[in-house]
This record gives structure tokens, sequence and C-alpha cells, in this order.
């Protein structure tokens, strides 16, 4: 029987540090590989990269549109780029630049991007995307990737440097729990992280461990819980998720985002064509953030691990 207890927390990290590291890692083994940023060079965790590869590292300055074009054009030659900047910066100001000169002729460019979701706190909703995800999983050939942890997110870079095509990795600020350090990572196939009968728990990025945090009280309530860590967006481990829901028979969708276009919609799409049955959301609730410390966000917007408990409540009411 696989059960969080069996995972320890080592530590608390940034994700962003485990791209930090993983890139630095990524690059010894492929020379390859070059980093650009706009303009974020601390903030995204590759000052290491930096000073060991100084000639494989581009300042780009606050020119993020630019930058796609630069990384697509740098494909083209074999090069693997990374580029690196504000999630926000990496999607909503150059959408027309992926997909036109990235995603349209499938070039092989890593579209990191940290400081996503309501846990970026004060920097406010300027630059608290929320609609990400649901824009670049509409992308055709598009990779999208949220680890849950720093470790995770070391694996994620290291593992999308042998992807051929477009990647979105999707990563934050705030120092998190590392758990994962024991459970293998592979592109697109979910991590069942607890077995129970009662719910499944679909959970990505930070809010894996607040599902983690939730399963306990609800365990001191007699209710079982199966946890699916869904760390690949796109392409969605289907065959998972439909096993665990054949099992359950209900379902709850947590995810660090708008309620629109993002994990939630990709298992009720996934669901609604294959295996109907009662869904709860726990996502932003169409609206913007706002400058504040990152927990306290997490439950002014919903997504606290009470906030799990009352789905998977709300959920099980409606289970046949």
């Amino acid at each position: 029987m696989i059960s969080i207890n069996d995972l320890v927390v080592q530590s608390k990290k940034a994700t962003r540090d485990g791209f930090g590291v993983g890139l630095l890692e990524a690059a010894k083994l492929n020379s390859n590989i070059v980093a650009l940023t706009a303009d974020l060079l601390g903030s995204l965790k590759m000052d290491d990269f930096k000073k060991e590869f100084p000639h494989r590292f581009y300042q780009m300055g606050i020119a993020e549109a630019n930058m796609m074009g630069v990384a697509a054009g740098m494909s083209i030659s074999g090069l693997i780029p990374y580029t690196g900047t504000f999630a926000n910066f990496s999607t909503g100001r150059v959408y027309d630049q992926i997909r036109q000169s990235i995603a349209y002729s499938h070039k092989n460019v890593k579209i990191c991007a940290s400081h996503a979701g309501l846990t970026l706190g004060e920097d406010g909703a300027t630059h608290q995307i929320l609609e990400d995800i649901g824009m670049m999983r509409m992308l055709p050939g598009m990779t999208v990737i949220v680890p849950c942890d720093a470790h995770q997110t070391k694996q994620a870079t290291l593992a999308i440097a042998q992807h051929y095509g477009p990647v979105y990795l999707r990563f934050g600020r705030p120092a998190w729990p590392v758990f994962t350090e024991s459970v293998p990572f592979e592109i697109g196939k979910a991590q069942l992280l607890n077995e129970g009968n009662d719910v499944t728990l679909i959970a990505t990025g930070h809010m894996v461990w607040n599902s983690i945090e939730a399963i306990k009280s609800l365990a001191a309530e007699g209710i079982s819980c199966d946890l699916l860590n869904i760390h690949t967006i796109k392409p969605l481990d289907e065959e998972a998720i439909l096993r665990s829901v054949g099992k359950t028979k209900c379902v709850v969708t947590s995810e660090e985002h708008q309620i629109y276009g993002g994990l939630g919609d990709a298992v009720a799409g996934l669901l609604s064509r294959n295996l109907p049955v009662p869904q709860e959301y726990v996502a932003v609730n169409d609206s913007f953030g706002e400058s504040g410390k990152p927990d306290e966000l997490l439950i002014k917007y919903g997504l606290s691990p009470s906030d799990i408990v009352k789905a998977v409540k709300k959920v099980l009411s409606r289970k046949i």
C-alpha cells in the first residue's frame, strides 16, 4: 500500500532552486544546452550556470519577445535553449512569439517560468499569472510540466533536455516542503503518492503538498484518498487517472491556477469522454490575485488544505 507516510520531508526549498541546480547539471551533460534570461538572472537561479558556462549564457535584457525569437533561431542550429523569466512574462507577454516561432514549427525550446501563481506573493496581481497552464496546454505539441517541489523541478529540468520539442516548465518562488526524493520522475507519468478507496485527489505544483496535508485531516475522519501528482499536465496520464477514478467514482482537482483551462478542465474533459463522475475543483474562482503573503493568499482564494477537505466532503455527498 502506497502512503504519504512514506514521504520524508528533508527540507524546504523553492522550486526555482531546483531549476537552477537542474539546469547546471543538464548543461554539464549536454554541451548543446544554452541559457537565456530577460534580466532575471538571480530570480531564475541561473547564477551558477553563468559562472560555469559564460559563453553559453545570454542576457537578453527586458525584451522577452526578442528572447523567444532568439531561442527559436538557436534551436535551428541544434542548440537546446532554456529561456528564463517570470511565468507572466514567459507566456502572456510573448504568446504570439511562442505560437508563431516555437510551437507552430515544433522548435526544441524549453520555456522555463518562475514565480507562477498566487505564491509569488507581494508582487501582486500583475505578476501572479493564473492563466498560463491553460494558455500553454492549448498550443499543439506543447508539453506542460508543473513540478511539486524543488527535487522534482530538478528532475524535470534534466528530463526535458532529453525530450525533443517545446516545453513549458512552471515553478515558483516560495520555500516549499521537499518530499519526492524517493519518487521516480518521468514526463507524462503521474505519481501515485497515496492509496485509498473513497475519493481521488488530483493535484499539481504546490497544491500536491496541500493535498497531502488534507489527506491527514481526512484520514482522522475515516476518509481514505488516492492522491495523484499530475506533474505533467500535457500529455496527461489518462490511464492513471481513469484507473484511480474507476475505483473511487469521484474526484477533486487542485491547482494554483484559474478554475478555467487548467488541470481541472483537462481532467473533466477526459472523464466526460470516458467515465463521468462527480468532480469538484479547488482553484482560483475567476479572479485576479493581490499582494500578500503566499500562505495567506492561498487561504483567501480557497486553495488551502481545509478547502481541499471541504471539496472532498462535497464531492462525496454527490457520489452515487
